[in-house]
């Protein structure tokens, strides 16, 4: 009795070593790397940079709201990599002076991350340069985020994501922040072009 229950101690101990060690590796850069592909890394690099942004943020945006899906589109008819709206799109195409411009053009990665990356920093010169802030207007809407904001009904802070009152956008925001930092400990010293000029949270 007494050599089994030492048995089953060492079992036990050596499980909980391996659970150590696996939890580990899965946070090494290079399994982080294989369970978190990045794609799209010229483009998303050549319009963050043009809009000042972290690269590593966009490409966040991106993995939530398509899984790097370039024909993604929504039952609410948002489309590409970055989700698009088509009203959006046609709006933000008007005032990058985009020649030419079809709603098809979203369903194009460099078009659709040319607008989602200028469209994201619009939302942040509107919001202070929040970046939480920008990524819940990027979700659920600038009109919606500035009521919720001058109610008192969210702070604008992380720490008070869940008091966002869609929960749609509250899931959203965490789940970019999340990537986000995925994205940063896994190519961190791989990517080319990051500035680093925008973080996010």
């Amino acid at each position: 009795m007494i050599d089994r229950l030492r048995r089953l101690g060492r079992a036990l101990v050596i499980l909980a070593l391996l659970g150590i060690l696996m939890s580990f590796a899965l946070q090494s850069p290079g399994v982080l790397r294989l369970m978190n592909p990045l794609d799209y890394v010229k483009p998303i690099t050549v319009h963050a940079d043009m809009n000042g942004i972290d690269p590593f943020l966009v490409a966040a945006i991106i993995r939530v709201e398509s899984h790097y899906r370039h024909d993604a589109q929504s039952p609410r008819g948002a489309r590409g990599l970055m989700q698009i709206m088509p009203e959006t799109g046609e709006w933000a195409a008007r005032q990058l002076r985009i020649d030419g411009y079809s709603e098809d053009l979203l369903m194009e990665p460099d078009t659709n991350i040319m607008i989602g990356a200028w469209y994201y920093r619009y939302l942040l010169e509107a919001f202070n340069d929040e970046a939480v802030i920008a990524l819940a207007a990027y979700n659920g809407g600038p009109s919606n985020v500035e009521r919720w904001l001058s109610n008192g009904t969210w702070s604008g802070r992380t720490e008070d994501i869940g008091y966002i009152p869609y929960p749609e956008t509250a899931r959203y925001v965490q789940r970019v922040l999340n990537m986000y930092r995925i994205y940063h400990k896994a190519y961190r010293s791989q990517w080319p072009g990051h500035t680093g000029r925008q973080s996010a949270g």
